[in-house]
């Protein structure tokens, strides 16, 4: 009969080779699995075919209550541990080294529901703008011009930090459709976008900085990777956390996370309109019903959808991003918007309040389009219509939201 270290080993090596699981998946189950071995030796349990129901729910009740050696995990990570116990089992009961599967019943604890933790539009540009000087200041530091394109990168692309360490030169294309091939979990390959912004930091860091990075290697031949660290070596996940959260305290940002741009990457653009698909392919999610967390939290771009299209909602007012200060415009400098029932009004663009059009428009980070749902009859919208930006004129205006919803619908 298999012993549980001889299991695990190659439940481990299965999970390397043909699952093709990224390295640090790997680690944390090997640390699960060399716990939960330590424990059944304890109870006396050397073999897998020992092992009954009531030694994996006793492991689990370990991993919450804590032992002299170990802290109480919390539930997210006693999740992770019994969900590797799960696994192993499952293997050694297919590959026949155990009769039965005694953690097949053993459900793991289920994680309390958190929203992902976004900031705000003019919150990134203090984060990038405190992360390091701009691709145009000749005086940059090295390492300050790596921490600006680093930075960059992760908002353009919405790229995990360890994606963006792992990443090689010869993986990213700044040429006129830039784009670079990210390795996700799994070893998953997806290729994205890179926005103007982070294209010209990376350019800037690439040819200024990345050279005097390498230069300070002790190695015979220099590192592929794309962000280096002081000593010309890839910039490690805790190198890159530590950037950020650099970026962050001078920024005056509070609670941000190595996921924070990520997160806001996802966040923005549903807010702008992008189909929820599409975030999943950017972002790599396997599963969809991981991207639709993100939709929770988008409760401004809700609320602008109700007060403009539902027929009751009227007292509510209209965005602010709405205005009607010039209705006699010409073609193409402004919108149609439908009230319900009211009639269909021509009103203006203007980049203020809470609006996700707003901050679409008014941001220099998003491309030169705005998509616009259009409308008509009770409740329902007609179209999508894609106007450019030079298309649209802009004007301020003073007045408060309940102001602008009178004026726009008298």
């Amino acid at each position: 009969m298999t012993t549980a270290g001889q299991a695990i080993r190659g439940y481990l090596q299965h999970l390397v080779v043909e699952r093709g699981l990224a390295a640090n998946t790997v680690e944390s189950y090997r640390r699960d699995l060399r716990r939960y071995e330590s424990v059944l030796a304890g109870r006396g349990k050397a073999r897998l075919g020992d092992v009954t129901p009531a030694d994996v729910a006793e492991f689990l009740a370990v991993l919450r209550e804590g032992d002299a050696e170990h802290e109480a995990l919390a539930v997210s990570s006693a999740a992770r541990a019994v969900i590797a116990v799960r696994g192993l089992h499952a293997f050694a009961a297919a590959q026949g080294l155990a009769e039965t599967d005694p953690a097949r019943d053993v459900a793991p604890p289920a994680p309390p529901r958190r929203l992902p933790k976004a900031i705000t539009l003019a919150e990134v540009e203090r984060l990038l703008g405190a992360s390091g000087p701009g691709p145009d200041d000749p005086s940059g530091d090295p390492r300050l011009l790596r921490d600006r394109a680093l930075l960059e990168f992760l908002y353009a692309t919405g790229a995990r930090i360890s994606e963006a360490t792992g990443l090689d030169v010869d993986e990213l294309r700044l040429d006129d459709d830039p784009v670079v091939r990210l390795a996700g979990k799994g070893g998953k390959q997806r290729v994205v976008p890179v926005g103007s912004y982070a294209v010209r930091a990376l350019q800037s860091y690439l040819v200024r900085a990345r050279p005097l990075l390498a230069a300070a290697s002790r190695r015979v031949s220099v590192s592929p990777a794309v962000f280096l660290n002081a000593r010309g070596g890839r910039l490690t996940r805790q190198g890159a956390w530590g950037v950020l959260r650099a970026a962050a305290e001078r920024a005056g940002l509070d609670d941000v996370s190595p996921h924070t741009l990520r997160h806001s990457f996802a966040t923005h653009m549903l807010d702008g309109g992008a189909d929820i698909r599409v975030v999943q392919e950017l972002l790599g999610h396997a599963s969809v019903a991981t991207t639709q967390i993100y939709t929770l939290i988008t409760v401004e771009r809700l609320r602008e959808v109700y007060a403009t299209s539902h027929p009751r909602a009227l007292g509510l007012g209209i965005p602010a991003a709405l205005v009607n200060t010039e209705p006699a415009a010409p073609p193409g400098h402004h919108v149609e918007v439908g009230h319900g029932s009211a009639a269909t009004r021509s009103v203006r663009i203007c980049p203020r309040g809470a609006s996700s059009v707003a901050a679409a428009y008014a941001s220099p980070r998003v491309g030169p389009w705005l998509t616009i749902t259009t409308g008509t009859g009770t409740g329902t919208f007609a179209a999508c219509r894609t106007y450019r930006k030079p298309d649209i004129t802009v004007s301020e205006d003073p007045r408060t939201t309940s102001e602008l919803a009178r004026s726009t619908m008298a």
